[in-house]
């Protein structure tokens, strides 16, 4: 077995208002902050996966992203393998 890292990165999808980016975007607009014209806010979820090989990982993170860390009717995910510092 290999320890495999990955970073999902998860957001509203494009249709779907984002009051806590409005809410940044005007405190920061507040601030003084020029020409910023959009802000929305995602998360993002760093997992260390033990698997037999990249594609077995890319699998179980994928049902993990899919299934408990994205609502699929308002968000969407993308998933990137990260070497070990």
């Amino acid at each position: 077995m290999s320890n495999f890292r990955a970073r999902i990165n998860v957001s509203l999808r494009p249709s779907v208002l984002d009051p806590a980016g409005e809410a940044t975007k005007s405190a920061a607009i507040k601030l003084g902050i020029k020409g910023l014209t959009k802000l929305r806010i995602g998360k993002s979820i760093d997992v260390e996966i033990d698997a037999n090989n990249l594609e077995e990982a890319k699998q179980e993170v994928e049902i993990l992203s899919e299934r408990l860390l994205a609502n699929p009717v308002i968000e969407d995910w993308n998933l990137e393998f990260l070497p070990f510092d």
